[in-house]
């Protein structure tokens, strides 16, 4: 009995083993957002396609990714949605837990002009009645598989290009992967330096979901 209790603690670990690399991490936040090739993958997470292999390899084996085949292409993707929940829950867990890790986040708020609490229901509402935009400053494909309700796709690359296409009497509120992305606070820096009122959520698409919020996909 206590043998087959163990086989299924071991089971178990293979999840924890499966997400014990912050590479695996950050490939599984990359993956919330939408299906990507490995090359893609690798270059976002700034690692070598052989290295981006072998942690998709091992979040393959628990079961947390899978994979399709296109032409030459093989695509990853998370095995469904409740593994961007557990991804949300995980680090949810750890920014309670770790004074570390709350440092690190505190530092980057309070550098952070745009960085604000902001009312999720309300932005919403408001999205709906066209009183705020909502602006996705993720990458394009990313935008095209799942966004928030109301959202217009501006990638940051495209975003000072793209400034006249912005009304200049409406508050702006910049997303992008989630609270570890930079990318919103980098776009809420270039519109406040260019005269717009513009607001940092830290929220993604994980977890605007997780929330029970709505999402368009």
């Amino acid at each position: 009995m206590k043998k087959s209790k163990d086989y299924l603690y071991e089971q178990v670990a293979r999840i924890g083993k499966a997400v014990s690399s912050p590479k695996r991490l950050e490939l599984l936040e990359l993956l919330c957002q939408a299906e990507k090739p490995v090359e893609t993958l690798a270059g976002q997470a700034d690692i070598s396609v052989k290295l981006a292999s072998a942690h998709l390899r091992e979040l393959r084996q628990a079961h947390l990714v899978s994979t399709r085949r296109d032409g030459k292409y093989v695509f990853y993707r998370l095995a469904d949605s409740s593994v961007a929940d557990f991804w949300v829950s995980l680090r949810s867990q750890a920014e309670e837990r770790l004074v570390e890790l709350k440092v690190a986040a505190a530092s980057i708020a309070h550098n952070e002009k745009g960085r604000e609490e902001l009312d999720r229901a309300s932005i919403l509402e408001k999205a709906r009645a066209g009183e705020v935009l909502v602006l996705d400053v993720r990458p394009a494909e990313e935008f095209v598989a799942a966004h928030l309700p109301y959202a217009q796709s501006m990638p940051l690359a495209e975003l000072e290009k793209r400034l006249a296409d912005l009304p200049r009497d409406m508050p702006v509120v910049a997303y992008c992967r989630g609270p570890f992305c930079l990318f919103a606070k980098d776009a809420v820096e270039l519109l406040r330096s260019k005269g717009y009122r513009a607001f940092h959520l830290t929220d993604g698409v994980a977890e605007w979901r997780a929330r029970g919020l709505p999402i368009e996909v």
